[in-house]
C-alpha cells in the first residue's frame, strides 16, 4: 500500500485575458468523470469567479494553501490566491497583468522544488504582452530554466518536447527567426540535445532503449550536398557522435516523409531542426491532446499545446483536451498520488 502524502499538481492560470481560466475550470468540473489526479491553481480568485459566472458555471471556489488542495479538491476548485490583482476582460491582453502571469509561474516553480507540488502545469501565456511589460525571455522554457538555476551553476539546457500518444517531436531550435537556424545548428547542440531527450524518454518515460529520428534541415536532407551543406557537415556528425554514445538515432532523414503513421513506428521521438519542422506535424496529427513537455529540467512541467486563444476567452467555446492531457502527462512524471 502506498503511504506517502498526497502532493496537488501547481497549475498557473496563464494569461487571464485568454482561455486559460476557462479551461482551467473546465477541467476541475470534469475531474470525477475524467478521474483527474488533484490540483491547485494559482490564480487571482476574483478573477475565476468572475470567469465562472460568464460562462454560467457554479463552480465552489476554495482560497487554500498547498497542502490543503487534495482534501479539497472533490468538493471545491484549490485556489492558491496570487498577491498581483490580475484581473482582465476575456480577449483584451493587458500588459499591466504581466506580473501575476509571472508571479503564478515563480510560484509554481518554487512549491514544486520545495515538494508542496508534484509538477508544474503552465496555461498559456501571451510573449507579446508579456515583452511589452519588460519580460527578458522568449517564452515559457527560456524563464523556467532561468527559475531553475542554482547560484553556483549556469541554468540548465531546457528541451521542448511535444508530446503525444501517436507522435513525440523536439525541435532542436525553438523560438527564433527561420533565419538564424542554420547558423544556430551545430553538432554540439544536436547532440546535447538528443542526449537529454534519450535520458528523459528512459528515466521518466520508461522506455528502456529509446529510439530517435533526426530530421534534415533542407529538402530530402540535403540531397547528398545539392540542396545545403548543414545535412552532411553538421547533422550526420552529430548522429554519429551520439551513436558512439551508445544512443539508437538515426538521421539526417528527409523530413516530409517521417511523419506518416509506417514511419511513426520507426521511432520514439523525432528531433527536428527548427520549430516548424516539429510542431506543424504534431499539430496536424494530434491537435487536440498533444502536451507540451519540458525536459532537461530539475522539476516536470507540463504545458498545453496552444496559445491563448484572445477571441474565443470567455466564450465557452475553448476545449480542454489539451490542458487535461498536460494535468495526466504531468501526473504520471510527477508520480502524483490520487488520496
Amino acid at each position: 500500500m502506498n503511504t506517502a502524502e498526497p502532493t496537488p499538481l501547481i497549475l498557473t492560470q496563464g494569461d487571464p485575458a485568454g482561455i486559460g481560466p476557462d479551461i482551467t475550470l473546465a477541467a476541475w468540473q470534469s475531474r470525477s468523470f475524467l478521474q483527474l489526479p488533484p490540483f491547485a491553481v494559482l490564480a487571482d480568485p476574483e478573477l475565476l469567479r468572475e470567469r465562472a459566472v460568464r460562462l454560467g458555471w457554479d463552480i465552489p471556489l476554495a482560497e487554500i494553501e498547498p497542502d490543503r488542495a487534495c482534501v479539497t479538491f472533490d468538493r471545491a476548485f484549490p485556489i492558491l490566491p496570487l498577491a498581483q490583482k490580475t484581473r482582465a476582460e476575456p480577449g483584451q491582453p493587458d500588459p499591466a497583468s504581466a506580473a501575476g502571469t509571472i508571479e503564478a509561474i515563480e510560484r509554481a516553480v518554487s512549491l514544486v522544488t520545495s515538494g508542496r507540488g508534484a509538477a508544474v502545469v503552465t496555461n498559456p501565456i501571451a510573449k507579446d504582452v508579456l515583452r511589452e511589460a519588460g519580460f527578458p525571455h522568449p517564452g515559457h522554457t527560456e524563464f523556467l530554466a532561468e527559475l531553475a538555476r542554482t547560484p553556483d551553476s549556469p541554468p540548465p539546457h531546457p528541451v521542448m518536447m511535444l508530446w503525444s500518444e501517436t507522435l513525440a517531436v523536439v525541435p532542436v531550435t525553438a523560438h527564433v527567426p527561420l533565419a538564424r537556424v542554420p547558423s544556430l545548428l551545430d553538432a554540439a547542440l544536436i547532440v546535447k540535445t538528443g542526449r537529454i531527450v534519450a535520458r528523459e524518454l528512459a528515466e521518466k518515460f520508461g522506455i528502456r532503449h529509446p529510439r530517435l529520428a533526426v530530421a534534415g534541415l533542407n529538402p530530402h536532407a540535403g540531397e547528398s550536398g545539392m540542396l545545403g551543406s548543414e545535412d552532411q557537415a553538421v547533422i550526420a556528425p552529430a548522429v554519429r557522435m551520439l551513436q558512439d554514445e551508445g544512443i539508437n538515432a538515426r538521421g539526417p532523414l528527409p523530413a516530409d516523409t517521417m511523419f506518416h503513421s509506417r514511419a511513426r513506428q520507426e521511432y520514439d521521438a523525432a528531433l527536428a531542426m527548427y520549430h516548424d519542422q516539429a510542431l506543424v506535424p504534431i499539430k496536424t496529427i494530434a491537435f487536440d491532446d498533444a502536451v507540451n513537455v519540458t525536459l532537461g529540467l530539475p522539476f516536470v512541467r507540463t504545458s498545453p499545446d496552444h496559445g491563448t486563444a484572445f477571441d474565443i476567452a470567455g466564450t465557452g467555446l475553448a476545449r480542454p483536451e489539451s490542458l487535461v492531457a498536460a494535468i495526466r502527462l504531468a501526473a504520471r512524471l510527477g508520480r502524483t498520488v490520487r488520496p
